[in-house]
């Protein structure tokens, strides 16, 4: 796998030691707030989550980067690329995302992520098209996909949780 190193991040795969510091992402009930459902994921949940991102490295070549503070070695969240399946009306696509500890917000450090992983998208993934999905409400998000270079496209619904999104894409320039 890949690792892609900023001026103060570490994008690498995934480690079983990462498990704790994610789990405890994904039981945050803000920063799921706008995921799916909006429920928090247990620790057995994240175990399997870890794992797939894994395993979408290994089948489709690109996934979900674990996002390391280079300076402290923490562990703050991921960033990267996955097939939106949930959201079948963009397919086939591949859609750029991110989820930071509460802790990491503010800090610029989604969108220095974000942009390494749409530059390794579009120079050593080979895509010519990237979408980024966002819950309506969730205007953080949103903020970084206009830094990065995603524009609004249209506003739809996710069929499963009938939760209302926004989707943003980019094209390789």
């Amino acid at each position: 796998m890949k690792v892609l190193k900023t001026e103060r991040l570490i994008l690498r795969g995934w480690r079983d030691d990462d498990l704790d510091a994610m789990a405890e992402v994904n039981g945050d009930p803000e920063v799921m707030r706008y995921i799916a459902d909006g429920s928090v994921r247990d620790r057995t949940t994240t175990a399997d989550n870890l794992a797939k991102w894994s395993r979408g490295w290994r089948e489709n070549g690109f996934g979900l980067f674990a996002v390391e503070i280079a300076d402290t070695g923490e562990m703050a969240g991921f960033t990267g690329l996955a097939i939106p399946e949930f959201l079948p009306e963009v397919l086939p696509a591949v859609e750029i995302g991110w989820r930071l500890g509460r802790r990491f917000w503010g800090h610029g450090y989604a969108t220095e992520a974000a942009t390494a992983a749409l530059d390794f998208a579009f120079t050593e993934c080979d895509l010519d098209r990237v979408v980024s999905i966002r819950h309506v409400d969730n205007v953080r998000s949103g903020r970084v996909m206009e830094k990065i270079g995603l524009a609004y496209a249209f506003s739809t619904v996710v069929p499963e949780t009938r939760q209302p999104v926004a989707v943003h894409q980019g094209t390789r320039g």
